[in-house]
């Protein structure tokens, strides 16, 4: 199976790797330096719980240079440049195509499929502390690597095997994938941790240590997933696991001063995924009639601030 992996950052840098190093068909679709850097000296996960993991060569070119058809996308371009991976996805996947969105927003598997008539959009998320260090060097803190894909609820799902084909291989490359029947439910779990802590960590200028212990960042915290567990409800999901206890327990068990990508490109000035973690949830606070008063709070205030 080929493997198309849009962007290299630190989820689509650790996915591709691991990929890679298990011998699979990859190639890293990337631009400007980090190409330079792929193609001259392959990629590095530096990990702090295990040994770095180097692959000297590998298969990288932008996205108009890309000639084959893939079996798998994965997605892991930032929300704010979904367009491009439409845009690559109608020129290059065809029916047998699986397109896997790797993304902190929820739903984005559903918003490319509308978009891409006659091809296969699953839904996904991941859960994996990494973050590109330097061009062609991701750095990856503690163990844990999780994938969660699947079918939407009446999603035609004839390529259940091939879906299922990408679990093993996923599963043998050390990489601990769950084809799951559930996945609205297990990415709005995993979307009421992240957008709540950027959103919080955003607004109350905090990074993870201020979120552990009690105080105004634990407290919006604590509230913003309260909001999204509402919706959760509103769309019919059950949850095995309480979503704030388990988001508690998440970044109580998390490394100090650790901080979203969404956080760090607003500090630089640069366009971040605020439209898909927060103001997307006031769209589907509007959408099932439930109510989100601090989300709303803090997309206008993100507005008023100018952050894109």
């Amino acid at each position: 199976m080929k493997f198309a992996i849009l962007g290299t950052g630190g989820t689509g840098g650790c996915l591709g790797a691991y990929l890679a190093h298990a011998g699979n068909d990859v190639t890293f679709l990337a631009r400007g330096k980090n190409l330079q850097a792929l193609r001259e000296n392959g990629i590095t996960i530096r990990r702090d719980a295990a040994a770095d993991l180097r692959i000297p060569q590998v298969k990288s070119c932008t996205l108009e240079e890309y000639r084959d058809t893939p079996d798998v996308i994965f997605v892991c371009f930032k929300y704010n440049s979904l367009q491009a991976a439409i845009d690559f996805a109608h020129r290059t996947a065809d029916k047998e195509t699986l397109i896997i969105p790797i993304l902190n927003v929820f739903g984005t598997g559903g918003v490319m499929q509308q978009a891409l008539f006659g091809l296969t959009c699953l839904d996904g998320c991941i859960y994996i502390w990494a973050r590109r260090e330097a061009p062609g060097i991701i750095a990856q803190s503690g163990k844990i690597l999780r994938v969660f894909f699947g079918f939407r609820r009446g999603q035609d799902d004839c390529l259940r095997a091939k879906a299922a084909e990408t679990e093993r291989i996923l599963r043998a490359a050390d990489i601990h994938a769950h084809f799951t029947d559930t996945i609205e439910r297990d990415a709005l779990q995993k979307f009421a941790f992240v957008s709540p802590m950027g959103a919080a960590g955003l607004y109350c200028d905090a990074v993870s240590d201020d979120m552990q212990p009690g105080g105004r960042a634990r407290d919006t915290f604590i509230a913003l997933i309260e909001e999204v567990k509402a919706l959760g409800a509103a769309m019919g999901l059950t949850f095995e696991k309480d979503l704030v206890t388990e988001g508690l327990r998440i970044m109580d068990a998390s490394a100090p001063t650790l901080t979203t990508s969404m956080q760090r490109d607003v500090a630089a000035g640069g366009t971040s995924e605020f439209s898909g973690l927060v103001d997307r949830v006031v769209a589907l606070g509007e959408k099932y009639h439930v109510p989100v008063p601090l989300y709303t709070k803090i997309s206008a205030w993100g507005h008023e601030q100018g952050i894109k």
